[in-house]
């Protein structure tokens, strides 16, 4: 169990960034940590506070920002922030700037490297689904070929945080549900801009994908991130209903809108390879909610670590690490998005177990753990200006590219 210390009075200074790069300027990093602590709720925009304060964690001291979001105001709204692809990254800064966003956090764990896999591109994209303005970005990955670390038990790659048209937040599960039609008949569809595809299966890659190679898509296994990539692998683009071209193996570059690229592994491969150009194919796909009934406006993953009220069994209380959460309170109606700083006199952070426990000591009833480490970032403007800061000290003492985040926007 944690327990906040008590608040300095000093106010924080803002960090400089380069808003060209989207860094932080290293000299205000480098050995240092916070300046001091905002007592009380300081106003970013009208239903948005931010305030940090100290933690005494089980590894030593941590210390916490904290924005809180009123999505009861008709003039909040929660979105996602992405670089305008799912194989693309860009710090937080300039993803905030680039939408529009008051205040914002680091999303989802991500396809950060591929050492394993010798060749082979990093694709960047997210182990979860992801959901954008009401549109489908894509969906999870094999529970086996995620990034990040283990998972609670009884969850998976396909829990999602998100906000529904309702304008209320909740924690969910969204799994691919897809089809492929031909006049052969029908193959189920295994994936949707994923950068891994489950074995034996199909998966489409759509102009929401970006320019990144897909052969990562066909490398590991669904319990072996580092396996070998696959040998038995097709490809078919189908533009406009009719397939125009196939090849041997996975390529790369845009999708051009209109056009779906279908990539298969194993039997996948072998059933692409019936297809011939000319052929009409149909691809649908959808991402079905577990437990809502309500479109999500927006949704990306991670994994719970509270549900109503109760830590999720199992969580991990022995590795401390800095982290990046995000709490549900009030019925879905206010947020609470977390983030620890990585300053060196800070950045042993907190367990997964404390982070849990101490999101219910702020009053959240559920929470949802989101990317950490190098990743963790929250940014928010000052009052009066019209860029964000970062409010945070990054661990890798620069703002890390990451593929999305949580927006907080507000109007007049």
């Amino acid at each position: 169990m944690t327990r906040r210390q008590k608040r300095s009075t000093a106010h924080r200074s803002a960090l400089s960034f380069v808003t060209v790069l989207g860094t932080l300027a290293g000299a205000a990093l480098v050995g240092a940590a916070p300046a001091g602590a905002v007592p009380t709720a300081a106003a970013i925009a009208r239903g948005v506070t931010y305030r940090q304060f100290d933690i005494r964690g089980s590894k030593g001291p941590a210390h916490a920002h904290l924005l809180t979001v009123d999505l009861r105001d008709p003039h909040v709204r929660l979105g996602l922030l992405y670089p305008g692809a799912v194989a693309a990254r860009a710090t937080v800064s300039r993803l905030a700037d680039a939408q529009g966003a008051v205040a914002g956090v680091n999303g989802d764990f991500f396809d950060i490297s591929e050492t394993q896999h010798p060749g082979v591109e990093a694709t960047g994209a997210t182990d979860g689904p992801a959901i954008a303005a009401e549109h489908v970005l894509k969906a999870a990955v094999p529970d086996g070929q995620r990034f990040g670390p283990a998972l609670p038990p009884g969850t998976s790659t396909q829990d999602v945080f998100g906000v529904g048209v309702d304008r209320r937040a909740r924690l969910d599960g969204l799994a691919l549900e897809g089809t492929i039609r031909t006049p052969a008949g029908h193959l189920p569809l295994g994936g949707l801009n994923q950068f891994a595809l489950p074995e034996n299966s199909i998966g489409a890659f759509t102009s929401d994908w970006g320019a990144v190679s897909r052969v990562r898509a066909t490398c590991g296994t669904d319990t072996d991130r580092g396996a070998a990539c696959s040998t038995d692998t097709y490809e078919v683009t189908v533009r406009h209903g009719r397939v125009v071209a196939v090849a041997d193996a996975p390529g790369r570059g845009t999708v051009a809108a209109g056009t779906t690229v279908l990539v298969g592994r194993e039997e996948g491969a072998r059933q692409l390879r019936k297809f011939t150009v000319g052929e009409p194919v149909k691809v649908t796909h959808r991402l079905v909610a577990d437990r809502s009934k309500v479109p999500y406006r927006f949704a990306l993953g991670g994994y719970p670590v509270l549900r109503r009220g109760q830590p999720l069994p199992g969580l991990d209380g022995t590795t401390s690490a800095v982290r990046t959460a995000v709490g549900i309170a009030g019925g879905g109606r206010r947020l609470l998005l977390f983030a620890l700083d990585g300053a060196p006199d800070y950045r042993k952070g907190l367990t997964i177990a404390e982070v849990a426990s101490e999101m219910r000591e702020l009053g959240a009833v559920d929470a949802f753990s989101l990317d950490g480490g190098g990743s963790t970032t929250l940014v928010a403007r000052a009052p009066g200006a019209s860029t964000v800061t970062v409010r945070n000290h990054p661990s890798g003492d620069a703002e890390r590219p990451v593929p999305n985040g949580i927006g907080v926007f507000t109007t007049p």
